[in-house]
């Protein structure tokens, strides 16, 4: 047996996740560049639609981004008036993030590019259950604390 076989590009499990996750973002650009986002920008709003409003940290964990990735994006989001960013009045050091109206009103616009881009995706239903739940699973092992 190669001792390098492991280092073969075919041998590894990061490569196609990495690919796919490359392509399938790549799918989103001509939809979310109609409406001046970025892919992080939104997933960022998805998560706020789900949530109304969350701090930053939160945020982070429920996207896996750290601040120094977010914080940019929340900024943009918010010189665009999707967001207002503001500290707590509990604890100063905690930044907080709601949506605003237009932040709300930006879901009606974006509503069809799940199904869009699901669309070019040629997997069944349950295929698709199936990477999910694998996905996450393999998120949750390598968060493991």
């Amino acid at each position: 047996m190669d001792k390098y076989n492991a280092l073969k590009l075919e041998n590894q499990l990061c490569f196609p996740l990495y690919a796919c996750s490359k392509e399938v973002v790549k799918q989103y650009r001509p939809y979310l560049d109609e409406l001046n986002l970025t892919y992080t920008q939104y997933i960022t709003m998805m998560v706020l639609w789900d949530m109304g409003k969350l701090n930053v940290k939160e945020m982070g964990k429920k996207l896996y981004l750290d601040s120094g990735t977010l914080t940019p994006v929340l900024k943009s989001l918010e010189s665009k008036g999707f967001v207002r960013r503001y500290r707590s009045e509990e604890d100063e050091r905690v930044l907080n993030v709601e949506l605003t109206e237009a932040g709300w009103a930006l879901r009606d616009d974006v509503i069809d590019i799940p199904a869009k881009v699901g669309a070019g995706i040629k997997l069944t239903a349950d295929e698709a259950a199936q990477l999910y739940g694998l996905l996450y699973k393999v998120l949750g092992g390598l968060n493991e604390e």
